[in-house]
């Protein structure tokens, strides 16, 4: 197995420690809506995100890498499609330049992000940018562009959640107690952070029709809102509960 590496990786972590993006990005994010997506693993973030890309007026933010292309369910990743895979030295050029959204180093092996050129495209076409992202990236986006649509997506239940990744593949107990332990950290962000709405995907057509009331009307109630913060606060005491079961298993 070929290992990757980064030839310069502590440049990038060098350029990436207080990275900010140029007053040009800033202009161009500060004149279009831009959406992001984060939640849980299983949540159905990518489901939602086709769906909204197929039935209206989004486009898919392709995210760059560094790491070739890797072989997914029998098939090649595709350029374009699945990421941009472009050269370590192109990326950092680019980096340095203020020209990404966000972007990390990952596994200390690669760098992936978002590059403003993804947005400028989507302006282009007259599309809602919309992407999904892990918590540094929804941090820089928030940073940079204040009234960035930022939805913590959820799943109906804790019981449900379960149900929908067991369902999707088999896991040993110590696999199951990583994935409560990200899964607690990115709940007990979603409720402590303020720039995140909450919004539950049981159907996705119902669940994409309320991002997009949102999206494009600015319209939350707050009968939502806090119907929403109930399955997140719900979940998050299931979760924290079968933690404490599996460490008192000695699982962890």
């Amino acid at each position: 197995m070929t290992v990757i590496k980064l030839d310069n990786i502590d440049e990038f972590r060098k350029v990436l420690r207080d990275y900010k993006v140029s007053d040009e990005a800033k202009q161009l994010l500060a004149s279009m809506n831009v959406v992001a997506l984060s939640g849980v693993a299983g949540g159905g973030r990518n489901t939602v995100i086709n769906y909204l890309v197929e039935h209206y007026n989004y486009h898919f933010v392709v995210s760059d890498t560094t790491r070739p292309p890797k072989l997914r369910d029998g098939k090649m990743e595709v350029d374009g499609v699945n990421y941009f895979f472009r050269k370590e030295k192109d990326i950092l050029d680019d980096i340095k330049k203020g020209a990404f959204l966000e972007a990390e180093v990952i596994h200390n092996q690669q760098v992936s992000g978002t590059s403003i050129r993804e947005l400028q495209r989507a302006k282009d076409s007259n599309q809602i940018p919309i992407m999904e992202m892990e918590f540094g990236g929804i941090e820089n986006l928030h940073n940079a562009k204040p009234d960035a649509h930022i939805i913590g997506l959820l799943p109906p239940s804790y019981e449900v959640w379960i149900k929908r990744f067991r369902g999707r593949e088999e896991i040993t107990d110590q696999e199951f107690y990583n994935r409560l332990q990200t899964a607690q950290q990115v709940l007990s962000r979603m409720l402590s952070n303020h720039y995140f709405t909450l919004v539950v995907n049981d159907k996705v057509e119902d669940c994409a029709e309320m991002i997009r009331q949102f999206v494009e009307h600015d319209e939350y109630s707050e009968e939502l809102r806090d119907k929403c913060r109930a399955i997140a606060e719900d979940m998050l005491d299931k979760v924290n509960a079968e933690l404490t079961r599996l460490e008192s298993r000695s699982v962890a």
